[in-house]
């Protein structure tokens, strides 16, 4: 496995003058660290069913993304690759990366075209009822968890502490908390608040979000 403490200070230039970093009333509350993180049952880019408990033994990483979000794109735009540089160091045996788009309007074939255009190696679940975007309260785009091998949780919020891409050596809060867990070694920030474009859910009691 590699190691992650180059993820700890990535370089991320500005991209998204103008743009406010997201925080909303009436959004889910996030699940707490410690608990038994939900199980679920989605389906990926390509018709292939994924069932959370079917990880269990593996540490798994749920990002929560949307290609139409200016701050996704900004961790997949070329040079500053951070989602794919991160689960790239790591060892699949160990860890499993799941992308998750609660989008009202993600089908797979939007989907399918993300993964090809950015040659991601990890599905995309596709939830375009929010329910499990809801069940895990993900607030934003990107909004990060970490789950233990056991099922629990043990991180939830951003990717790192730079919302605008303006630190020469952001603090990358999951692969930490990864280096953390994968050493044996507790998560020191275990919960931030996670920045990034809101989750685009289908309005609550509409047919699309049951």
């Amino acid at each position: 496995m590699h190691s992650f403490h180059r993820f700890l200070a990535i370089p991320l230039a500005l991209v998204l003058a103008g743009s406010a970093v997201v925080a909303f009333a009436g959004a889910p509350a996030s699940l707490v660290v410690g608990q038994e993180a939900p199980d679920f049952e989605l389906v990926d880019q390509n018709g292939r069913t994924h069932r959370l408990h079917e990880y269990r033994g593996k540490v798994v990483v749920l990002e929560w993304t949307n290609p139409t979000c200016p701050f996704v794109q900004r961790h997949y735009r070329e040079g500053h690759t951070t989602m794919l540089d991160l689960q790239s160091g790591l060892d699949p045996e160990k860890v499993a990366w799941l992308a998750i788009d609660s989008s009202k309007f993600v089908t797979p074939s939007s989907a399918q075209a993300w993964v090809k255009e950015k040659k991601i190696p990890y599905p995309v679940l596709l939830d375009p009822t929010g329910s499990v975007g809801r069940l895990y309260g993900a607030r934003t785009t990107p909004h990060m968890f970490v789950i233990g091998t056991d099922g629990t949780l043990l991180y939830q919020g951003a990717i790192d502490d730079d919302p605008r891409g303006q630190s020469d050596a952001p603090t990358n809060y999951v692969a930490a908390a990864l280096e953390a867990v994968l050493s044996g070694k507790p998560v020191l920030t275990a919960s931030t608040k996670p920045y990034g474009c809101s989750v685009k859910y289908a309005p609550e009691g509409s047919p699309d979000a049951r």
